[in-house]
């Protein structure tokens, strides 16, 4: 578990970062320059939008064929993903709720916001979510060709968000490490769980011999 003390200080950071007046300035400003990318506005929404399905199917998919297959290992990297998002999911609405963060598009009229939501701002669940899932399934899975789509999915799924003016740069950076800690972390229990219960069973076995 020690390791996932990393992803406590980056976090802390960024949750301090963005609430400086100069960072704050910075992140308005680079929110400006991508939410003015008038060209990609489509394609964010597309992506944008993906990130439930994806983050959702994943999980249920491998389920439904572990079950159909007989197949533990495939079981268990089901669970795991879908552990992890909902893990992510509990840390990032209370995180949502701690912050409170209002949207840039509420403080700032100027940006052209594509869809308007009632949550808060810090972090982004959607980029939380998709980092959650692109983290686990490249845990599961250590390829480079599920690492590489995986993340490339995830981190325009981040982009979109502020192309839609909908997330500060922080939000989408706190919500990027938010997700990939949640995997990470999700990982090391499932670890931990798996074994435990495998040693309750040659431990068994030890008894009954």
């Amino acid at each position: 578990m020690y390791k996932f003390t990393i992803f406590i200080p980056v976090y802390m950071f960024v949750l301090l970062f963005c609430n400086t007046t100069r960072a704050q300035n910075a992140d308005i400003d680079l929110l400006r320059s991508i939410n003015g990318i008038e060209s990609t506005h489509s394609f964010s929404k597309v992506i944008s939008d993906s990130h439930a399905y994806i983050a959702t199917s994943v999980p249920l998919i491998m389920g439904t064929v572990a079950l159909i297959e007989q197949d533990d290992e495939l079981l268990k990297k089901s669970i795991y993903i879908g552990g992890s998002l909902a893990v992510d999911v509990a840390f990032t609405y209370a995180m949502k709720s701690l912050v409170n963060r209002p949207r840039p598009y509420v403080t700032y009229p100027d940006i052209n916001a594509l869809e308007t939501l009632s949550s808060k701002s810090f972090p982004s669940g959607h980029t939380s979510y998709a980092f959650a899932t692109a983290t686990s399934l490249s845990i599961a899975y250590p390829k480079w060709y599920v690492i590489a789509p995986a993340y490339l999915w995830a981190g325009s799924v981040g982009y979109s968000r502020m192309n839609l003016g909908v997330h500060y740069p922080t939000d989408v950076l706190a919500g990027a490490v938010l997700g990939a800690g949640s995997a990470w972390l999700t990982w090391k229990i499932n670890q931990w769980f798996w074994k435990t219960n495998e040693n309750k069973r040659l431990i068994g076995l030890e008894v009954y011999k």
